[in-house]
């Protein structure tokens, strides 16, 4: 998906932000951080006490993080918005959202403030977040609580949840309750996981809860039925690219400005809702004349089809077409 001016700039206005966070701590310091904290998030969850622990360690791993989360998520309310033309929320919670990734992805998406609240039970991560957000008058009506993130958690009327990068660190019963919650308490709710099967089998299970309970879902799919992919075949994810920061080719080497962060989601609502007609859910293969795309559709099914040049407009817009984006495009349903 290619973001719009005002994500770009709202991207620009974080990294900036974020550019001044690791002032006064070495280099080595902080990628040995960025190490630790990144074998905790993958080691055997769930914790039993915050993962960022201090500064130090929310400054490293939010220069590392936060524009990664900020894309994956930025993207998924992308695609939601696509859906819910004409509708933005009037407030939003930020379930597990740390330094506020995605609260600066929802102000990218719809202009204009809102009130904010962030909950996450690191309070070093709820300070900085408050202190990156100063640079974001959208986000100046942002409240930053420390809340214990599981059964207990209690989630006030809203338009909006998102819950990024957390259903991994809760238990099965905690996933189940909180996913409730946010059900019971907002109009639409965005979940984002990591792109892997076992973050796939989180947002499916998600899903799952969201339409029992209710809700209609907006993006990615195109429709609320089950999804055609057969467990443990293969699993739906997709991609955004993130710009690569000094900090980052320290920790992963190489030499690219660039990365690709991998996520699945799923964003569901009360409201109503014009799913995409149908959404490419792996990256197109371009070959001479023809372009092929992979699409989940509203059957519910899976299917490859052929776009060639014979097809003319349909078929410039399939060359401009990218993973995760909707299909055909609006000018040609």
């Amino acid at each position: 998906m290619n973001a719009p001016a005002s994500s770009l700039v709202t991207a620009e206005t974080l990294r900036s932000a974020l550019a001044g966070l690791l002032d006064g701590l070495p280099a080595r310091q902080a990628a040995q951080a960025v190490e630790r904290l990144i074998a905790n998030y993958r080691g055997a969850t769930p914790t039993e006490a915050p993962i960022l622990r201090d500064r130090a360690d929310v400054a490293a791993y939010a220069a590392y993080r936060m524009p990664a989360t900020f894309e994956a998520v930025r993207s998924a309310l992308e695609a939601f918005a696509d859906a819910v033309p004409g509708w933005a929320p009037g407030d939003h919670t930020d379930i597990g959202g740390g330094t506020g990734a995605a609260a600066w992805a929802v102000s990218a998406t719809w202009a204009g403030e809102r009130p904010v609240t962030v909950l996450d039970w690191a309070e070093p991560a709820l300070a900085l977040g408050r202190e990156l957000a100063a640079a974001n008058p959208a986000l100046r009506q942002t409240r930053w609580h420390r809340s214990r993130i599981g059964s207990a958690l209690t989630i006030e009327s809203t338009d909006l949840v998102t819950v990024s990068y957390v259903l991994n660190e809760l238990t099965a019963p905690d996933r189940a309750a909180l996913v409730d919650a946010a059900a019971g308490a907002a109009r639409s709710v965005v979940i984002v996981e990591p792109g892997t099967p076992d973050g796939y089998a989180r947002v499916i299970e998600a899903r799952d809860r969201l339409v029992s309970a209710g809700f209609r879902v907006a993006a990615p799919c195109p429709h609320s039925a089950a999804c055609p992919i057969v467990p443990g075949t293969d699993w739906c994810h997709f991609s955004a690219r993130v710009s690569r920061s000094s900090l980052h080719r320290q920790v992963k080497g190489g030499s690219l400005p660039y990365e690709d962060e991998k996520f699945g989601y799923v964003a569901a609502t009360r409201v109503p809702v014009a799913p995409a007609p149908a959404r490419v859910v792996r990256r197109p293969q371009i070959r001479k004349g023809q372009v092929l795309l992979d699409v989940c559709e509203k059957d519910p099914s899976l299917r490859r089809t052929t776009v060639t040049k014979r097809h003319g407009d349909l078929y410039r817009a399939a060359r401009d077409t990218d993973w995760g984006d909707s299909w055909p495009p609006a000018d040609d349903v």
